[in-house]
């Protein structure tokens, strides 16, 4: 299953929804891009990369170099599973906490049918 254009915009507008966070930085779309970014080049959600950053920073620093400075180890960024369980999306959310963050993200997704990991 591919995660379609219809269920892609039903999550921005549940995210939005769940989340508004009037008078964001402009920067916060390169934020939530980061997020997303590296959950699904990692295959880990926001969480356990941010408990790797911490635990083996040096790996992190390697991957963020990797991937040209666009990983943002942090909650908010989830990962995207369809019913069988296959990862076919993230989701990246900031302009809050980053726990609140992932919290909204994992609202928008569960809006559309599908898994969130945080």
């Amino acid at each position: 299953m591919a995660l379609s254009l219809r269920r892609a915009r039903t999550i921005i507008r549940k995210a939005l929804e769940k989340g508004r966070e009037d008078g964001a930085a402009p920067g916060r779309f390169a934020i939530a891009h980061g997020k997303a970014y590296g959950s699904v080049m990692l295959g880990m959600a926001g969480t356990a990369q941010m408990a790797r950053a911490e635990g083996q920073a040096y790996f992190m620093a390697a991957v963020n170099g990797l991937y040209g400075g666009q990983v943002i180890p942090v909650p908010g960024g989830v990962l995207v599973r369809d019913k069988k369980g296959t990862v076919i999306g993230a989701v990246g959310v900031t302009g809050d906490t980053s726990d609140n963050d992932a919290t909204a993200a994992l609202a928008a997704i569960e809006a559309v049918g599908l898994t969130g990991e945080v």
